[in-house]
């Protein structure tokens, strides 16, 4: 489990001693700050979405769990009808505040569905509140079989190598972004914890630098060996033999094998099949899209406020305050794309909670056969 200064966190709970309230980290603030914000209704539940004080893909889903439940809690309770229509409403809410996380619409559809044949209101607050539970548990379960499947091809890196594996990862597919444990950083933890040497090169990923502010964050603190890198570093390094491996996690991954991902990923990728450096996408199957089939086609992507290009994020050591800074002429403007598509093609495979597939359909319904 991972620790913030010697204490387990998850990134999302119900508050103690008030279980009608659900805590979150407020990722904003990170790194300088470490704040929980108390969410009491789904409206600021969206808003935590929308403004990125929850992030990530498990945890965008993990959070509309929640947050349907917290619209039960609000739904008016004089009938049944009016009760679902009321949820029915808030889970088309939650899911229009981010658009590629596929994540978020899989919890709104099985928090939905769970309810459709009970009549009874209080039984319906109860069975929000047990699958907002579960959506989270099994999050956290996922990805930590997501590290123990994934650690193995750090392993092989080291037998073949003999010294430090290092690692280059993208945005943040860590604990942050998840419940617990994380994606990406899944099987990095878990190499970490069997003593086997590693070093990750951190993607600052701009525009909203969650690398440097989030994933070197929680490396950090977790006493992961790393260096935070400006995002155009990595071809670099690749071409110097300086990385023996590429893990990123995804907001949404087709049956084919196509994977979106933080902007700047693609490059990621074509800089390592150029330099052969094996490179895998590490998801929980809530991250799988089934329905479509080509994902520069088909995956809609995210634009989002000009602002987070034209502006930094960061602590003013003086004054000890994080501000806001302009970066470019006020009058420019700015283009903020927040996901791009990696092509099948370019990717070593996919790591998931049920084992390592290559990133094709056959392989990926030999592990989810139901699917096909």
């Amino acid at each position: 489990p991972m620790l913030v200064d010697g204490k387990h966190y998850r990134t999302i709970w119900l508050k103690e001693e008030e279980s009608e309230v659900v805590q979150i980290i407020d990722q904003r603030y990170l790194p300088h700050q470490f704040v929980i914000e108390d969410i009491r209704n789904h409206e600021e539940m969206a808003t935590a979405i929308k403004d990125m004080h929850v992030r990530g893909a498990g945890l965008i889903g993990a959070a509309a769990g929640y947050g349907m439940f917290l619209a039960a809690l609000k739904a008016p309770k004089s009938s049944p009808e009016e009760h679902l229509k009321f949820l029915q409403e808030a889970g088309s809410f939650l899911k229009s505040t981010r658009p590629t996380a596929v994540n978020l619409e899989f919890a709104v559809e099985r928090q939905l569905k769970n309810l459709k044949d009970i009549d009874n209101i209080e039984e319906r607050i109860q069975a929000c509140k047990q699958m907002a539970t579960v959506i989270a548990d099994e999050d956290a379960e996922f990805c930590s079989k997501i590290g123990q499947h994934g650690v193995k091809i750090i392993e092989e890196i080291y037998k073949k190598k003999g010294s430090t594996v290092n690692i280059l990862t993208h945005c943040n597919a860590g604990w942050l972004a998840f419940v617990d444990v994380g994606s990406a950083t899944a099987p990095i933890y878990e190499a970490h914890n069997l003593k086997i040497p590693i070093h990750v090169y951190v993607d600052e990923t701009r525009p909203r630098n969650q690398g440097a502010s989030l994933t070197a964050w929680e490396l950090s603190k977790h006493g992961v060996k790393h260096t935070i890198i400006a995002d155009n570093v990595g071809g670099h390094l690749m071409q110097h033999g300086m990385v023996d491996l590429v893990i990123t996690g995804a907001d949404r991954v087709l049956r084919t094998g196509d994977a979106c991902n933080k902007i700047g990923t693609y490059l990621k990728a074509l800089a390592a099949k150029d330099n052969d450096v094996p490179m895998y996408i590490a998801l929980p199957s809530s991250t799988f899209d089934w329905t479509r089939r080509d994902g520069v086609k088909e995956i809609p992507i995210e634009s989002r406020n000009e602002n987070e290009v034209k502006f930094i994020q960061g602590l003013h050591q003086e004054s000890g305050k994080v501000l806001n800074v302009l970066l470019c002429p006020e009058e420019s403007p700015a283009a903020n794309y927040a996901f791009d598509v990696t092509p099948a093609r370019l990717l070593s495979g996919l790591i998931t909670e049920r084992g390592v597939c290559r990133a094709d359909e056959v392989s990926v319904l030999e592990l989810f056969p139901e699917k096909k």
